[in-house]
């Protein structure tokens, strides 16, 4: 009888990416894990999180923080995403990113993208993002693992989490428009997504970003991602893709409610 231990590592599909990156876009907070300069210990520390529009996380963090001058004398680290439920909070899936860190220059295209689209996602950090100490860092991925619940582990690459290709600036160029466009004059469209796509519930819903595989949406403290049918090769297939969207919930539910 073959005794040897089974290999409790998955191998890793389209359903543990999907995950990974719903985990990921939709997260946020999350543990940051740094090395301790004067020590080498293992820090742990709480952080709000939001995504860069490739995916990759992006946190802003003041100099006052233990974790930042740690991140400055030591790019590694660590990022741990995802929120337990009720019950077991070991049966609740969550991700663990392996990053380096980078701190982003002010002035730059790169720092204005990141800080638009982290204070779409946490309009609150608008009172002191713009203080001299504070900073915005890029957590680039390069690997991670994925803890699906109970017998559901999963190794992935940075190429399972990161969008690349011409999409990523286009896209960027014309996001923060065709955000407050769809948030001034389609609500109806956007609490659609959020009801039939992500099965969310609540009215008010509003979209904090776009990017090439789909868009996260906010309501309050509360964040849900839906994913487009298929990811977007060209800007010019946004909208399209919520038309579509829009027109085939809407069909979904009225059938619905004539059965």
């Amino acid at each position: 009888m073959d005794d040897r231990k089974k290999d409790v590592i998955r191998e890793t599909d389209a359903e543990a990416i999907r995950l990974a990156k719903t985990l990921l876009r939709s997260a946020r907070f999350g543990a940051l894990a740094v090395l301790e300069p004067q020590t080498g210990s293992p820090l742990a520390s709480r952080v709000g999180v939001a995504t860069d529009i490739d995916g990759a996380p992006l946190i802003l963090v003041s100099m006052l923080s233990a974790h930042t001058p740690a991140m400055l004398a030591d790019p590694r680290c660590s990022l741990l995403l995802g929120e337990p439920g009720k019950g077991d909070p070991l049966a609740h899936p969550r991700l663990t990113l392996i990053c380096q860190a980078s701190r982003l220059e002010r002035g730059t295209d790169t720092h204005a993208r990141a800080e638009r689209r982290y204070l779409n996602r946490n309009p609150k950090a608008s009172l002191y993002a713009g203080l001299g100490d504070f900073s915005i860092f890029r957590l680039e991925p390069q690997r991670a693992s994925l803890n699906g619940g109970f017998g559901k582990a999963y190794l992935l690459d940075r190429s399972d989490l990161i969008s690349v290709g011409p999409i990523i600036e286009e896209l960027a160029a014309s996001e923060q428009s065709a955000v407050e466009h769809m948030n001034a004059d389609h609500l109806d469209a956007i609490a659609i997504y959020a009801h039939h796509y992500a099965g969310a519930s609540g009215d008010g819903w509003s979209i904090a970003g776009f990017d090439a595989e789909g868009m996260d949406l906010v309501l309050g403290d509360r964040v849900c991602r839906v994913f487009f049918p298929q990811p977007l090769v060209s800007v010019k297939g946004l909208r399209p893709a919520l038309v579509e969207m829009a027109w085939g919930g809407r069909a979904a539910g009225q059938a619905n409610s004539e059965t």
